[in-house]
């Protein structure tokens, strides 16, 4: 009989994936399901980058490229670091992957040993968790709660860091709370690390351009601990190119060598396409981003309402990305038609059921009280869902 590695199977399922199967399974069964459970624009990905990729075919960019990614990229990222974020890197500490996700996942191959701490502020992005374990890592966890806008400080941190303490990662504008943590804040989270140099902080910035509070820091700008951070983004998120896979990281030298060589054995470099493309949205001012940046600050306005007119439902104001965390814990132990709610799961698979919209579990993100809405789509889909999510939430009795 075939035995699995353990590493398999201790390995939990991506809950906003499971939740995304789930619901294309009762949409294929004629359904009329939304599903508000994934963190993908509903934005198509701008003209000028499709035209860019096109002309990249037409030009032969078809072969392998570098492991660390073309070297006019790199270079495009390391202008871009600059103009949007303050931050200094050169080409060399540059390393592009296949998506955000493998530039984490390449970061903690690198750097984690069987038995070293990674600290992971709560709530916290589901495969954050998974790809600690999965480098042999042990996932600790800062709690934090809505009273305060779900972020942790620097006191909170440095109470959990120990001798085994490797790395701390976290998320600003952060999935799945759309919390933003300011410059005086970062600067207090920076306190903590003053004099435990080893420690790398990975700072994962997908969301920055995504941002309601009119600017975004990066903490890696804080002089103190540039030398010890890795500053995470891609393309995914503000130029909706979720499919396109182009993720990468500025970081110091010797680890961004070292992802280079992780990399190198696992999937060598990023799709030649995508990269060439990567480099046309790079180059774009921020600003071209402003009419999506005021559809999702009107979408927030309307969830926002409607969470807040929700009888049970509490809700704080996020500030950036593109999602709502609400705490939902008065409904544990009610129940309608036999079914009891006994947490966040239950409450789930209920507003799948009753409701036909998909949401996801606040346990996968740290948090069992809680419940992940995404409003990356249309305004008349959301009304739609909130009506929805209402009337279900009020048979529970």
């Amino acid at each position: 009989m075939l035995k699995f590695s353990d590493r398999v199977l201790s390995m939990e399922e991506s809950a906003t994936l499971a939740m995304s199967r789930k619901s294309r399974e009762l949409k294929s069964q004629g359904l009329d399901i939304i599903s508000l459970s994934l963190g993908e624009p509903d934005f198509h990905t701008p003209d000028f980058i499709k035209e860019a990729a096109v002309e990249a075919m037409e030009q032969n960019f078809t072969t392998y490229t570098p492991v660390p990614g073309y070297d006019d990229l790199r270079q495009a990222i390391v202008d871009k670091f600059k103009r949007d974020n303050g931050l200094d890197y050169e080409k060399d500490q540059i390393v592009v992957s296949t998506g955000a996700k493998q530039s984490i996942a390449n970061l903690m191959m690198s750097l984690v040993n069987p038995g070293d701490e990674v600290l992971i502020p709560a709530p916290y992005w589901v495969s954050y968790i998974e790809i600690v374990k999965v480098a042999g890592g042990i996932p600790v966890i800062i709690e934090s709660s809505i009273d305060t806008d779900f972020k942790v400080n620097g006191a909170a941190i440095k109470a959990k860091i120990t001798d085994k303490t490797k790395a701390i990662i976290f998320s600003s504008p952060c999935n799945p709370t759309g919390s933003v943590y300011s410059e005086e804040e970062l600067k207090d989270i920076a306190k903590a690390f003053a004099d435990r140099k080893n420690i790398v902080i990975i700072s994962d910035e997908i969301y920055e351009h995504i941002n309601f509070v009119g600017g975004h820091t990066s903490i890696g700008t804080i002089k103190e601990v540039y030398d010890q951070t890795v500053t995470i983004n891609g393309l995914s998120k503000a130029w909706a190119m979720t499919g396109w896979r182009i993720g990468y990281i500025g970081a110091p030298k010797a680890i961004a060598a070292a992802c280079n060589k992780v990399q190198g054995q696992f999937t060598s470099g990023a799709n030649s396409i995508a990269q060439r493309a990567s480099i046309a949205a790079l180059k774009k001012d921020p600003s071209y981003l402003s009419e999506m940046l005021g559809a999702f600050k009107n979408r927030r306005t309307l969830v926002l309402n409607a969470l807040r007119g929700m009888e049970g439902v509490e809700v704080n104001e996020p500030e950036g990305a593109f999602y709502f965390f609400p705490d939902v814990s008065s409904f544990f132990g009610k129940s309608h038609d036999g079914k009891v709610i006994k947490d966040a799961n239950d409450l789930s698979l209920y507003l799948l059921e009753e409701a036909l919209v998909a949401v996801v579990t606040g346990d996968a993100f740290g948090d069992p009280n809680c419940i992940r809405i995404s409003y990356a789509t249309d305004e008349a889909t959301l009304t739609k869902a909130m009506n929805r999510i209402e009337t279900a939430l009020q048979k529970l009795k």
